[in-house]
């Protein structure tokens, strides 16, 4: 998808207007979403092929094999949802608010890339306390944040590393705090904030929409974002969201 973009954008992207340029990712983004939605519903039909397969089989699925049906499933479902909702990361004007338990979206998130991160001699681990306060968000926007924040820590690791994602509520000052540290070469103090703006990348081959994505969903959710060096180096990222939902405009 990344190349998708750029080659539409082209080299004089960085050049446009911000307001010509979030009405070309609002179109962007459509045509997107028709391109996506059609191989997902082919991909949705072919796994309940294959599990009407495995029911003719007259056995079970085994518990390793049900597990990562559930992941497909899961991530089919949030994928729709990313879909019917890709115009509104252009300009989020609502969020889809309900109860969410945080640890179980970390653990969801580091199980999703964690075979990823392995590939790569990457270990990618969580942190969070055994309680947690109640919380109330968007699960699906809120798992894509976590998902681009870390997928973008793993591209920026080179060789062995680590990145840990770290659950700190704050209930005196009503917020819920995540973080994404990692063991890569850190995000320069002049870029700092930059890298949150669209179209903005360091990669060859990058869009510069994952960080400006994350932006959009923590804004949308009343919180706020921001990079700085990690204490053992690297980049630390943190999403700060308010425990007491945000007005939203859908009603």
């Amino acid at each position: 998808m990344e190349n998708i973009v750029a080659n539409a954008l082209g080299p004089d992207a960085s050049q446009l207007a911000a307001e010509e340029r979030r009405r070309l990712l609002s179109r962007l983004l459509a045509r997107l979403a028709h391109e996506i939605r059609n191989p997902l519903s082919s991909l949705d039909i072919h796994v309940q092929l294959l599990e009407e397969d495995l029911a003719a089989r007259g056995s079970p699925p085994g518990e390793k094999i049900s597990g990562h049906l559930e992941i497909i499933h899961g991530e089919l479902r949030r994928l729709e949802n990313i879909v019917t909702q890709f115009l509104n990361l252009a300009d989020p004007s609502s969020v889809h608010l309900q109860p969410v338990e945080m640890d179980r979206v970390v653990e969801h998130v580091c199980a999703l890339l964690r075979p990823e991160a392995a590939a790569r001699g990457i270990e990618l681990t969580a942190a969070m306390p055994a309680t947690l306060p109640a919380f109330t968000a968007d699960p699906d926007q809120l798992t894509q944040a976590l998902v681009n924040l870390v997928i973008n820590a793993i591209q920026a690791i080179e060789g062995r590393g680590r990145i840990e994602v770290r659950v700190a509520p704050d209930e005196k000052q009503g917020r819920m705090a995540v973080e994404v540290r990692d063991t890569g070469p850190g995000v320069p103090a002049e870029k700092r904030a930059a890298i949150f703006e669209p179209f903005f990348t360091t990669k060859a081959d990058g869009s510069g929409l994952g960080l400006w994505i994350v932006q959009q969903i923590v804004t949308a959710h009343g919180g706020v974002v921001t990079v700085a060096d990690a204490p053992d180096g690297g980049a630390v990222f943190t999403l700060q969201f308010p425990l007491q939902p945000v007005p939203t405009n859908d009603g």
